[in-house]
């Protein structure tokens, strides 16, 4: 019958080593995160979302976002749009503290928001790494991955049938 190890010394001893065990800390192993910034200053990401990808560029400001050349009340008409934008720096507590200047191709408005808001997150997260435990929180650096699903063959839509008729 085999003897039951109770500690790490225990399972040293038996295995035949020194009692000694060595206590790996993944806090000192992992290097602290650096800033991730160009020579003027800002930090780049890329957020996506549904069909849209959004470039984003943030930098030290007074909360100006730019979308597409355009201010954001006007590319992001619809109020709860503009709420989406500004969750990430609500959540960071850093409101009206960066410039943001973001370009978006594909998708609709609603997928272009999403993307911008993964874009500003990601970038705020590279510019100043302490935030990142917030962003995570709140599920902010995650790409959301629902995508429409395609249509299939022999079907009216992707799951939608054709009328069914008897006769």
């Amino acid at each position: 019958m085999a003897e039951q190890v109770t500690s790490l010394e225990e399972l040293g001893q038996v295995a035949g080593t020194e009692g000694t065990a060595e206590v790996v800390n993944h806090e000192e192993q992992m290097a602290p995160r650096e800033p991730v910034r160009d020579e003027l200053g800002r930090s780049y990401a890329t957020g996506k979302r549904k069909d849209a990808v959004a470039r984003v560029w943030i930098k030290p400001g007074s909360g100006k976002v730019t979308v597409n050349g355009k201010e954001m009340d006007v590319y992001f008409a619809r109020p709860v749009l503009q709420m989406i934008l500004r969750q990430p720096f609500s959540v960071a507590g850093v409101t009206d503290q960066f410039d943001v200047q973001a370009t978006v191709k594909g998708g609709g408005l609603s997928g272009q928001a999403g993307a911008v808001k993964h874009g500003i997150s990601k970038a705020l997260q590279l510019y100043d790494p302490t935030l990142r435990p917030a962003l995570k929180a709140a599920g902010f650096l995650t790409r959301d991955a629902r995508v429409v699903e395609r249509k299939k063959y022999g079907k009216r839509k992707a799951r939608r049938s054709f009328q069914f008729s008897k006769r």
